[in-house]
């Protein structure tokens, strides 16, 4: 298998939004949980996505694993190597995009690396270095509020600077608008003042494809699934890609009952989770009582398991910010954050030992959890539920066929749940 791209993911949903684009794009692609196995049997590709929970981890750790799915995926001939991110630029001042991205960039050799969490047809967009949710900068948006990442400084530049240990430049709107070779003599100049790397400006879906020619003859790129986009496009009309148009089709159905897990504590999620109320069965945790040990888990289980032969169920550990505000201020925020999601990975443990199936997951370090606990080495890519989440087929799971969902806590709309089981079957 020689790769025409390596993607390294810091958290599992988006991982799937990005595996999702690309196949949307034309290239045959796969889903990995961490670098695989050697005796992993995966298909002929054109891309791999390695899934890595590194997001919210100790920033060195992050570097150690991210360095190590690198070096498996130009080992398997990708030239090109993107390190995909969060559209929101999750992070703090300590990483961990920085310390991963100046890693990456000292073992490829490469000079300024550019960066860009835009992808317009989200409603992610970046504009003189800056972010913006829709039509409002990052930090006004309801987005900002992220309870491990909180983001309050819209200024890309800014924000990257403080921790990484390269200067940080930017590469505007209209140089973006003059071409791609407007933008790599840019990145020349950029380069040949020392500067490492360039938050590159992206309102249009059109300047992701000029993005991705520039991308694409470098060996670094750190960015949302907006540039894995770009990369993609250029890849197939170069030539160096055969566009594979995916049917959405993973294999045979997949039966048995079905779950829904919500951890995120985004608006949409908690929408989404309202909406769901309409239509299924649905049980909000308790929060105090995981961090206390009260068995909230098995009360989940045991209001779990007699509902699911009528059908799906939802089982909710989201709160509202000033909820988790408080939730942190009473536990401290690393181990609320823990806890909870190791409640929910017990709850997914024993939901598929009863015979679930088909499992929604909403949120990137929930997800993370509950895919790690269930020992899955990999995905093929399905049908998209909605924009940047497609439908999941297992590969290589400890329990045999499943379909799985996994969802960044602010994508989708309000009736995600129901539309997701709708598609998994």
């Amino acid at each position: 298998m020689t790769l025409a791209l390596g993607c390294i993911a810091d958290d599992y949903t988006g991982a799937s939004d990005l595996a999702n684009t690309l196949t949307r794009a034309g290239l045959r692609t796969v889903q990995t949980i961490g670098v695989p196995a050697d005796d992993l049997a995966l298909p002929e590709v054109d891309a791999v996505v390695v899934s890595l929970k590194s997001r919210s981890i100790e920033a060195g750790l992050a570097v150690s694993r991210s360095r190590t799915a690198d070096k498996w995926l130009r080992g398997r001939g990708a030239k090109h190597v993107l390190f995909k991110i969060c559209s929101t630029f999750d992070s703090t001042d300590a990483g961990n995009i920085g310390p991963v991205m100046d890693a990456l960039r000292a073992d490829s050799g490469e000079g300024a690396v550019l960066v860009t969490p835009a992808f317009p047809e989200t409603g992610r967009t970046v504009y003189q270095g800056n972010l913006f949710v829709g039509a409002v900068p990052l930090n006004e948006s309801p987005l900002k509020d992220h309870p491990l990442n909180p983001m309050h400084d819209s200024n890309l530049v800014r924000v990257l600077a403080r921790q990484s240990k390269t200067q940080v430049g930017l590469v505007d709107l209209a140089t973006v608008t003059r071409g791609a070779e407007a933008v790599r003599a840019r990145l020349a100049e950029l380069s040949g003042k020392g500067i490492g790397a360039a938050i590159i400006d992206a309102v249009f879906d059109h300047d992701l494809e000029t993005i991705g020619l520039v991308a694409a003859q470098l060996r670094l790129s750190v960015g949302a699934s907006g540039i894995g986009l770009g990369l993609a496009r250029a890849l197939v009309s170069t030539g160096k890609v055969k566009s594979a148009a995916s049917s959405g089709e993973t294999g045979a159905a997949v039966g048995g009952p079905a779950a829904c897990l919500a951890g995120s504590c985004s608006q949409a999620t908690l929408k989404q989770i309202a909406s769901a109320e309409k239509v299924m069965p649905v049980l909000r945790l308790d929060p105090d009582r995981i961090l206390t040990g009260d068995g909230e888990a098995q009360r989940a289980l045991d209001w779990a398991r007699p509902r699911l032969a009528e059908g799906p169920v939802l089982i909710a550990s989201s709160s509202t910010p000033d909820q988790v505000t408080a939730l942190q201020a009473r536990h401290g925020r690393d181990a609320a954050g823990h806890a909870i999601e190791q409640a929910m990975a017990d709850i997914a443990e024993s939901l598929v030992k009863s015979g679930v199936r088909r499992l929604v997951v909403a949120g990137g370090e929930t997800s993370g959890a509950v895919v790690d606990r269930l020992g899955i080495p990999g995905f093929l890519v399905g049908a998209e539920i909605a924009a940047g989440v497609p439908v999941l087929r297992a590969v290589g799971a400890e329990a045999g066929d499943m379909l799985l969902a996994l969802k960044s806590g602010n994508f989708g709309g309000p009736e995600f749940f129901a539309d997701a089981l709708g598609l998994m079957r």
